[in-house]
């Protein structure tokens, strides 16, 4: 179990801000260890620097049967758990938390993982932290009348957050649309192209640069 930070940090004196945090790629190091399971499972090997589609089955040229194969396999809890953090992830959310500020995992995993996904959080010293499910890519048939599932994208929509940290091409469209939300692109070799071009996304690569704009941004909004 990581420690809880106790350091006392700054707070503004202005409105805090909410804020979205993808997990997969964003909070933890998920497609490296697709590369490897890709290759066990059906012997294709793709480097992570050379997955240039987030869209898994045309990044590894799987068929339908394979595909389908490899995101149950890729769901269970035994794999689910088993994820490097990307580094500096849980330390900067605990230092935005500990400084008032409102975040939440926003995630496009299927709402069955639940359970793997919170004790990766609780294991990772974020067992505080909120998670949203979202089905961002059409992947899940849902029962909206059900409040166990994921929210639809256009339940989603009707949400407001003032900053974002995001990987996917195709979840960046959404937060396009969104009103005064300030997004840092985290860098993939899946989005060197294909972000939509946009006065509200700032690409980085690391977490400290990630924070960096996080602090601009809440300076901005002091002025």
């Amino acid at each position: 179990m990581v420690a809880k930070l106790t350091v006392v940090f700054f707070k503004f004196s202005g409105d805090f801000m909410r804020i979205y945090v993808d997990f997969d790629d964003v909070v933890s190091e998920t497609a490296v260890h697709f590369s490897g399971l890709v290759k066990e499972m059906f012997g294709i090997y793709v480097p992570y620097g050379e997955i240039r589609f987030f869209n898994l089955q045309k990044a590894f040229a799987l068929n339908d049967r394979q595909y389908t194969e490899l995101m149950e396999k890729a769901h269970t809890p035994e794999i689910l758990l088993s994820y490097e953090e990307t580094p500096g992830a849980s330390e900067t959310i605990r230092k935005w938390m500990a400084a008032g500020h409102d975040v939440e995992i926003v995630t496009g995993r299927p709402f069955f993982s639940v359970p793997s996904t919170k004790r990766w959080l609780r294991e990772h010293g974020l067992e505080d932290i909120k998670v949203i499910h979202v089905d961002k890519y059409g992947r899940q048939g849902m029962d909206t009348e059900s409040k166990e599932r994921a929210l639809t994208v256009e339940e989603f929509s009707r949400m407001h957050f003032d900053f974002a940290v995001e990987d996917s091409p195709s979840a960046l469209v959404h937060l396009e649309k969104m009103e005064g939300c300030r997004t840092a692109v985290f860098s993939r070799p899946w989005n060197v192209e294909g972000v939509p071009e946009s006065n509200k996304f700032f690409r980085c690569s690391s977490w400290k640069e990630v924070d960096r704009l996080l602090e601009d941004y809440c300076r901005e909004m002091k002025k």
